[in-house]
């Protein structure tokens, strides 16, 4: 057993100045800081380990990649994917159900919608002609009408739907799949929230890792070139810094020979790396100068609304980013509609349609460009808000939030194509058939990526903790 430090003679205790106790330490502290913002490798001819965790799936993945395409504020179901003739029939008139309580609690009678549905597609699916582009792929889309939420207060809601809790500070889906899967590409962050100029309530801690290392959360990218502040070298001259990053080789190699193996230190030097690839690879990735006319235009690159026009170039990007191996890519709303986002309590028509217009074109285009690509089998698009809209107005030209019934739609990598599941009543106002939980979307995703949702685990304050808690099913009827 060691002397106590407290009692032992001052010759056995080690004699450190000041400057050798900097000298010695200063870069162990640095290598804490940079140890846990060094992402996962890919492994040779496969998907890397993360977290320290074992290589490979638990079963056979349906799908590599995900596009989360996020829908900010609340889409209204019954305006969208989920028609109700009863609420033109009775539009303007008392509402025939129970109401439940609502945010803003200025409830006015039922509200019928304003756009026509009409099917689409060889499978016949309505949509609302809110989405004419969106409508051309019907035959791609998974829509669950049947989706509740336990929040109806946006930040908790956005909590939620990302992280599976309605509070900040924990992981979020791109966090937990980047910590199962690993990066397919090592020169490039494996989950990436392209910023549309909206970060919705609740903020960037939407995207974190939480208790997850650093290196699971998400990169926000601009939709703009340079897409990442920082990423572009300060040097005037490549030797430059090319000489610098000799000087700072040669200060690791040193203190590795007097340390041996360090983890933290050697993390930190991987992370410099990285830094160091990333002011090629990001660049490269988010410049589309060289995209063909023909692509531009699929995408809406050359509508008339610029916020189409944004919108087309995140959607044009995130296929960029799959197809070079980045694992998660969020998409954030554009100010189509102002600060407003999705969140119609009042003026619905205006809210919704310039919201409508902003991504419905560059969204068929991603689908189209995916499926020409051979990328659409292998990558899992998910459109959705945190919760829906009520079939009754707010005020008169508005609806308040609904938890209680809304819509989502998801496509490629699995999904079965053309179809609707579940339901909700005759106004559009709750899940009565198949109701599908937050936890069930997320067990449903990291099934369809591979992974079993109760056995992605990490422990954290002396407990296993998982994406979707105690709670979640696969829904494998949504399953090609």
């Amino acid at each position: 057993m060691s002397p106590d430090p407290g009692t032992a003679p001052e010759a056995a205790l080690p004699r450190w100045s000041r400057r050798r106790l900097l000298r010695d330490s200063a870069l162990g502290f640095g290598a804490l800081a940079f140890s846990a913002l060094f992402p996962s490798q890919a492994a040779p001819g496969g998907w890397a380990p993360a977290g320290g965790r074992p290589p490979g799936t638990h079963h056979r993945a349906r799908a590599r990649n995900v596009i989360f395409l996020y829908m900010d504020g609340g889409v209204s179901q019954v305006d969208t994917f989920d028609p109700k003739p009863r609420l033109s029939r009775e539009d303007g008139k008392p509402f025939g159900l129970r109401m439940e309580p609502t945010q803003f609690e200025d409830n006015g009678a039922t509200l019928g919608s304003p756009w026509a549905f009409r099917p689409r597609g060889r499978c016949g699916l309505p949509i609302s002609e809110l989405f004419p582009w969106i409508g051309s792929r019907a035959d791609d889309l998974c829509v669950v009408r049947s989706m509740v939420s336990r929040f109806s207060e946006h930040n908790a809601a956005n909590y939620f739907l990302h992280s599976g809790t309605g509070m900040s500070g924990r992981p979020s889906l791109g966090a937990w799949t980047t910590y199962g899967l690993g990066s397919e590409n090592r020169d490039l962050p494996g989950y990436v929230v392209l910023d549309g100029g909206l970060i919705p309530s609740g903020g960037v801690d939407c995207f974190g890792s939480g208790f997850l290392p650093a290196s699971h959360q998400a990169s926000l990218f601009r939709n703009d070139l340079p897409a990442l502040a920082n990423i572009l070298p300060l040097e005037s001259r490549p030797d430059l810094q090319a000489r610098k990053l000799r000087s700072v080789r040669a200060l690791d190699r040193t203190a590795l020979d007097r340390l041996g193996a360090h983890d933290p230190l050697e993390a930190a030097i991987r992370n410099a790396e990285l830094a160091y690839r990333m002011q090629m690879a990001v660049p490269e990735a988010t410049d589309i100068s060289g995209e063909s006319a023909a692509t531009r235009r699929l995408y809406g690159l050359e509508a008339s609304s610029e916020h189409t026009r944004a919108y087309g170039r995140q959607c044009l990007v995130a296929r960029r980013l799959v197809e070079r191996g980045v694992r998660f890519v969020e998409l954030t709303c554009t100010r189509a509609h102002g600060n407003a986002r999705w969140d119609a309590h009042g003026d619905l028509r205006n809210n919704h349609s310039a919201n409508a217009r902003a991504i419905d074109q560059p969204i068929a285009g991603l689908l189209a460009d995916l499926e020409g690509r051979g990328l659409l089998g292998e990558t899992v698009i998910l459109w959705s808000g945190e919760f829906g809209r009520t079939p009754f107005a707010q005020g008169r030209d508005g609806r308040d939030h609904n938890p209680h019934g809304f819509s989502l739609w998801m496509a490629g990598g699995g999904v079965r194509g053309g179809m609707a599941y579940g339901s909700t009543d005759e106004y559009g106002y709750k899940a009565v058939e198949n109701p599908v939980e937050i936890h069930d979307l997320h067990a449903t995703l990291l099934h369809l990526l591979g992974l079993d949702h109760e056995r992605l685990t990490h422990r954290f304050g002396g407990r296993d903790h998982r994406l979707t808690d105690v709670h979640g099913r696969v829904v494998h009827d949504l399953l090609a």
